[in-house]
């Protein structure tokens, strides 16, 4: 196995970027996370949800206040014909309109109307309305902590993904100066014949692999670097140096069913879909409603002026309105079953995501084990291939070993050094992510 097939299997693939850093930053993990909530476009979006559903909680509210109603008109009209069926002293019916028709000239008027309506009872269809309401904003409320989480996790993955990157430069950096002294030393053993042409080529083609090699990681470096400065809404040629002791140490890992326990209490997912169910259970509720009447006090002002025939002001009123249609009867009954049939829809969605819950819980518990299972192998393996290289070396000056041995021992001796460097650091990604599934990840970031 080359070098660079290690590094590309260790390192994330993505497409390559060619922006020259210009400012250096030492940036912790802590740090990392802070600057990417407060620049997060997906919180933003998340926060602007929230506020979508505060203003409908509002305007729930709002439907307890009274109805006010103003209007008014001004119209401009033809000569009417005008007949007056009242009486004034011992004159007939016949000769009072046709006096006072012939005596009204009338060819405009205008009229204002204020009417308030106050609501009594509205089968609780507002009271509902509002506990609706109330559910739907604290599901996007918990919808938001949810995108929160997610937000960190996506920050601690490409935070590591970056240590990674730099890790990996300078341990080929490292091993490209190793490299280039064996070809010096090569060169000159060649020249005084103590190994054959053939020892030298190996070593230089060694050495060629690890230019390449190291080319490759300063190129996942960039794109990694540019990645997590977008991510956190930084300069894209910001060069970031992450903190090793960002990364947590090894924890116990506890029992499956603790986690599993944890999730169904914490995750946010979980009480949100409790939240919306609550809400169809109101709006049940709401739809019941319109088999009751509504009674409301109703009050209004009436004034209207035609010129050279009448003028009304000071028409005040004041009553009680009952409304109530015979036809919800029949018609209530489809909102009703509507209702029922959306909280049982969210019934089986929260049977699923409890599965679901269990399935990531289990997944991200079992990856949390594994990690810590290869810290623990790949410790053995730096020192047993420093071990291997050493004894590679002592038998290749003795001339007990070929230049391939020396040259695959080297090889060797770097895949177990950036293999336990990466399982340390996606030890400390999969315990996050193990908070994460059981809806802690927000309480254990400082």
């Amino acid at each position: 196995m080359t070098i660079r097939t290690i590094i590309a299997a260790i390192l994330l693939a993505a497409p390559v970027s060619f922006a020259t850093a210009q400012s250096t930053r030492d940036i912790t993990l802590n740090e990392a996370i802070k600057i990417g909530l407060q620049n997060s476009k997906q919180l933003k979006l998340s926060d602007a949800r929230v506020r979508e559903a505060t203003y409908q909680l509002r305007d729930a509210r709002g439907r307890m206040l009274p109805d006010l109603s103003v209007s008014g008109s001004y119209l401009r009209v033809s000569q009417p014909t005008i007949d007056l069926k009242l009486k004034t002293g011992n004159q007939t019916n016949g000769e009072q309109s046709s006096n006072a028709a012939s005596n009204i000239k009338v060819n405009e008027a205008a009229y204002g109307i204020a009417n308030l309506s106050f609501p009594v009872f509205a089968g609780l269809k507002i009271h509902y309305g509002i506990e609706s309401a109330k559910y739907l904003q604290k599901a996007a409320q918990l919808d938001a902590d949810k995108d929160r989480e997610e937000v960190i996790q996506n920050i601690v993955n490409a935070y590591s993904t970056l240590y990674k990157a730099r890790v990996a430069v300078e341990l080929v950096k490292e091993n490209l100066r190793g490299a280039q002294q064996r070809v010096k030393d090569f060169t000159n053993l060649e020249k005084n014949g103590v190994i054959a042409r053939n020892d030298l080529l190996k070593a230089e083609l060694q050495q060629s692999n690890v230019e390449l090699s190291l080319l490759d990681a300063q190129s996942n470096l960039k794109v990694t670097n540019t990645n997590i400065n977008l991510m956190l809404g930084l300069p894209e040629d910001t060069q970031l140096i992450p903190d090793s002791s960002s990364f947590i140490q090894v924890q116990d890992a506890g029992s499956i069913n603790d986690w599993e326990s944890k999730a169904l209490q914490n995750r946010k997912d979980v009480a949100a879909l409790a939240m919306r169910e609550k809400a169809a259970n109101a709006n049940i509720k709401i739809a019941k409603g319109d088999y009751y009447p509504s009674l409301a006090l109703t009050g209004g002002y009436v004034a209207a002026d035609i010129p050279n025939f009448v003028t009304i002001t000071n028409a005040l009123n004041a009553g009680v309105g009952v409304k109530y249609s015979p036809s919800s009867l029949w018609k209530a009954g489809t909102k009703v079953a509507e209702a029922r049939t959306q909280k049982a829809e969210l019934m089986i969605n929260e049977d699923m995501l409890n599965d679901q819950v269990r399935i990531q819980v289990t997944k991200a518990y079992e990856d949390y084990l594994l990690s810590n299972q290869k810290i623990t192998v790949y410790d053995k393996a730096v020192d047993q291939a420093t071990e291997n290289y050493r004894i590679t070396k002592n038998k290749y000056d003795n001339s007990l070993a070929t230049t391939t041995d020396l040259l695959d021992a080297d090889v060797a001796q770097l895949q177990a050094q950036l293999n336990y460097i990466s399982a340390r650091v996606d030890a400390s990604v999969a315990y996050n992510r193990l908070l994460q599934s059981a809806g802690l990840l927000n309480e254990n970031i400082k």
